[in-house]
């Protein structure tokens, strides 16, 4: 991407305007056609009524993008309210846990899919971490040690919330492929910053927030499951769309949507897939390497203001725009509240959000710079001015973190 598209692009997203926004992670500012989108949609239902401007072509559009996003088929992907939405609906659809069945997860795992897993651990299953590499990665090759026929589910998440890292999903998901064993994987913080092939990875179930990198609505978000699965899940919830009367029974759906129910928002479904649209004419490798060079510098630089120390695992030369942090003399909520006074959005993350991760490390919280394309090397310089100005009055707060 060179200046002038980086230009054009920040002139068609309203929040530049406004903010230095470095909280991409959380969720990343919509471009106005974006929002033109879901107005458009909520102005066909306030003229016409909403359920007559219920409109196929718009969720057709958004199937077709998300499909073309992750290289799967359009039957293959379900919309969900949110990513941990999806992940739940997945995971609560498999088969009844067994004792002496075993989950292995990755340690960076989101703390919501192992709220799940916690139900399966009443009924007697086993989650275990597999070990890290030197680079604080996971180690496929431990994985393979660990395999055995009691192992039900592998669990991995692609790009954890907490820093730098992207693990090794394709290499996971070939120890899953040939162990014919389930392997679930989140890629949250993947989806619009990385590229990203079901097929390559070798996933059975794979989720994302619209939210993020993606540029999506907030209330959007991916299911991907793989045909060969999905015969074999039974969603919990269920109504006349995924699981249709027949004549003579209710029955599921033969794909996806059988994750879905006829309740959904349009207007966000509208949005979503004008992001996703948006997203495949910039490509994915252009929006990678930008973002890699902006982490880059951003990792160089952080280090010099005093007290300042980087958090980040992973080999230096691979790893995403997530860069975890602390400041010395400063809570990491109250930093976050004191650059937003300054109109810069930052992340900021507790125990928590990745409890395994974080108590491995010793971390209570940690400060968070997430960087997108929209992002310019002046607002990098911006940011660093102001956390040196921070570091020289420190201020610590001792308010609880948000869970």
């Amino acid at each position: 991407m060179n200046v002038e598209e980086i230009a054009r692009l920040r002139a068609a997203t309203p929040g530049c305007g406004h903010v230095l926004h470095f909280n991409h992670a959380g969720a990343s500012l919509p471009s106005q056609a974006t929002l033109d989108a879901v107005l458009a949609q909520l102005q066909r239902e306030a003229r016409g009524g909403p359920m007559e401007a219920a409109d196929g072509e718009v969720l057709a559009r958004a199937r077709s993008a998300a499909a073309s996003l992750l290289n799967a088929q359009c039957e293959d992907i379900a919309f969900a309210s949110s990513g941990s939405a999806a992940w739940s609906q997945a995971f609560n659809a498999l088969e009844p846990w067994q004792p002496g069945q075993r989950i292995l997860v990755g340690r960076h795992e989101w703390a919501g899919n192992l709220a799940c897993m916690a139900e399966a651990v009443k009924a007697g299953a086993r989650l275990e971490v597999i070990p890290c590499d030197a680079k604080g990665a996971v180690d496929p090759q431990a994985l393979a040690q660990m395999i055995d026929r009691n192992v039900r589910l592998i669990a991995l998440t692609w790009l954890p919330a907490n820093g730098g890292l992207i693990n090794p999903a394709a290499a996971v998901g070939a120890v899953a492929r040939r162990h014919d064993i389930t392997y679930f994987l989140d890629a949250g913080q993947a989806l619009g910053q990385v590229p990203c092939d079901v097929q390559a990875l070798q996933c059975d179930v794979l989720k994302g927030a619209g939210r993020k990198f993606l540029r999506g609505p907030r209330g959007t978000a991916l299911l991907y499951i793989r045909p060969q699965l999905l015969q074999r899940l039974l969603p919990v919830q269920r109504d006349v769309l995924s699981a249709p009367w027949d004549g003579q029974r209710f029955t599921l759906r033969p794909d996806a949507r059988r994750f879905e129910t006829s309740e959904v928002s349009l207007a966000l479904l509208a949005g979503l897939a004008n992001a996703l649209e948006e997203h495949q004419r910039l490509g994915a490798a252009a929006i990678r390497r930008r973002i890699d060079q902006l982490a880059r510098l951003l990792r160089q630089r952080l280090p010099s203001i005093s007290g300042l120390t980087l958090h980040n695992l992973g080999a230096p030369n691979q790893q995403s725009g997530l860069i975890a942090f602390t400041l010395q003399g400063w809570d990491c909520l109250a930093l976050q509240q004191a650059l937003a006074a300054r109109r810069i959005n930052i992340g900021a993350n507790g125990v928590a959000y990745t409890p395994l991760d974080m108590q491995a490390r010793g971390l209570h919280s940690i400060a968070r710079i997430a960087v997108s394309y929209l992002n310019t090397e002046e607002e990098i310089d911006v940011l660093l001015n102001h956390l040196a100005e921070l570091a020289a009055q420190p201020q610590i707060s001792m308010s609880t973190h948000r869970p």
